[in-house]
């Protein structure tokens, strides 16, 4: 069937081809424009040498036909348009197993709540259930979360399936699949032969997979990934290519809207050596800069670069101020204090005239719910990471309209451009020393680029806050929850035709 469609905005048409679609069935797909939230589109739609017209409002990508075709009758189901292919969103009608570290906190578990939060509310997946898997359970992330999250993964808990009529989804890293390197539920539960079809979802931070890694990764039927970056890694690793599928990861462009959120209080914490905080500086008229950094303290994070360069680029005249949000583990503030006091000592770095710049450590876990409110009162999020499977708090900050500073290297690439971010560049690649990747390649970034942009963005609040805002629309029209379960579910219907394929193979009578 070939379709014409006219854009008012482009002044033009253009032309595209939906496949063999049958006379009766209706085609839905959404155009999407930034600019406005609706428009009216007349397609021409060639059949059987008869061109018959219809027009569609399209608003909030919904629609309502004005007039339609007495040929095309409305089906149960929609059609998405979606990157040139037309695919029928039917129910997934096997059972879904995902497991995952849902109550842990942490990048894998905030990912895979959106996933399974999004397929539930699609209604699109006949039965899902879920279990911990993958990694301790924390209550105080579980305190955290959102009432309407925390019913909505209640009831998957409780939901119940039968393993031999279900796809299984491992959402971890792969030393906790069947059999797991470590004590935690294996994933599948069984091994590989009782599922109906097992995926990997996986993630690294570094140029490779482990030897080890590969193997488990290739038992898999399959194994999603978050990005094209992690396609090439993992193949490159030796992961069969025609396994790897790349499925990216949402942001709840809703919760993290900065329309719906008041700041925060500027949370007084801990001095990391001797600052004043920013509420005591009574000879300043204007609310100092924010920025904001958000991490797991560990070397990969860029902590050391980060401090280096931020204490380099400013000093207490300046009216800024660096929060950081970070899990010290078993560390007690005085500890913490005096390792970072230390730190600051071995850089040789003689103090400025007006003093080190103010930095401070938020000083207590900030619940879910609040998160929004704390990017709130930022100006700039920055991370110089070594490497990020994708970048969690990166993506949350650009959904708020925060300009970010990252390193632009491994899974932040899939979604910051030079015009949604300030890309942070490389001096080139430098060697994991210690640690389960040791041996590895990661990125070593620019510690003189990363001073030249916080300056700038410093300097230049209104080119950053531009970028902030095409920042929230990309992360809004590509990585939302609604565009990624969307996505999600493309895989789905795709599994379902190749494990009735393989029933057929194996029962002729099918």
């Amino acid at each position: 069937m070939q379709f014409q469609c006219f854009s008012p905005l482009r002044k033009s048409s253009f032309d595209f081809k939906l496949g063999d679609q049958t006379a009766e069935r209706f085609v839905g797909f959404t155009v999407s424009f930034i600019e406005v939230n609706w428009l009216f589109a007349a397609y021409q739609v060639r059949q059987d040498d008869t061109e018959q017209f219809k027009i569609i409002k399209w608003r909030s990508s919904k629609c309502r036909i004005l007039w339609h075709l007495p040929s095309i009758v409305l089906k149960s189901w929609w059609e998405y348009y979606n990157g040139g292919e037309v695919w029928e969103a039917r129910p997934f009608r096997h059972s879904l197993l995902w497991m995952a570290p849902f109550l842990s906190g942490g990048g894998y578990s905030s990912e895979a709540i959106s996933y399974v939060t999004g397929l539930e509310a699609a209604k699109m997946v006949q039965k899902l259930q879920i279990r911990q898997h993958g990694d301790l359970e924390s209550a105080v992330f579980w305190r955290g979360l959102p009432p309407d999250t925390k019913r909505t993964l209640l009831s998957l808990f409780h939901e119940d399936i039968h393993l031999s009529y279900s796809v299984v989804i491992c959402h971890s890293e792969p030393g906790a699949w069947y059999p797991p390197l470590f004590q935690t539920s294996p994933c599948p539960p069984t091994g590989y032969e009782e599922p109906l079809f097992t995926i990997g979802r996986t993630m690294f931070e570094t140029d490779r997979v482990n030897p080890d890694h590969v193997k488990r990764c290739n038992r898999m039927d399959e194994i999603w990934v978050p990005t094209q970056f992690h396609v090439e890694a993992f193949t490159h690793s030796g992961v069969e290519a025609t396994k790897l599928v790349k499925v990216v990861q949402a942001v709840d462009t809703d919760f993290f809207n900065p329309a719906n959120v008041k700041k925060l209080l500027l949370p007084r914490g801990q001095s990391l050596f001797h600052t004043k905080h920013p509420e005591d500086l009574k000879e300043s008229r204007n609310k100092p800069f924010v920025f904001l950094s958000i991490f797991k303290w560990e070397v990969r994070k860029g902590w050391d670069i980060l401090l280096r360069g931020y204490l380099q680029e400013f000093s207490g005249g300046d009216n800024v101020v660096l929060y950081v949000l970070t899990n010290r583990y078993h560390m007690t503030n005085k500890e913490f204090s005096s390792l970072i006091d230390g730190f600051v000592d071995s850089l040789e770095i003689p103090e400025p005239e007006g003093g080190w710049p103010a930095v401070y450590l938020v000083p207590r876990h900030i619940p879910q719910v609040d998160l929004p409110g704390l990017y709130k009162l930022a100006d700039c999020f920055v991370l110089p990471s070594h490497g990020e499977g994708w970048g969690r708090p990166i993506v949350e900050a650009m959904a708020m309209e925060l300009p970010v500073i990252v390193t632009n290297w491994s899974g932040m690439t899939e979604y910051m451009t030079d015009f949604n971010s300030y890309p942070l560049p490389l001096d080139g690649m430098t060697e994991v020393l210690d640690g389960p990747f040791k041996g590895h390649l990661w990125a070593e970034p620019s510690l003189a680029h990363l001073r030249l942009l916080m300056r700038k963005v410093f300097s230049n609040p209104r080119e950053a806050k531009r970028r902030g805002k095409v920042a929230r629309k990309d992360m809004v029209t590509k990585f939302s929850p609604e565009v990624v379960t969307r996505n999600i579910l493309k895989q789905l219907m795709r599994l379902q035709k190749e494990i009735e394929l393989r029933e057929r193979r194996d029962d002729p009578a099918l």
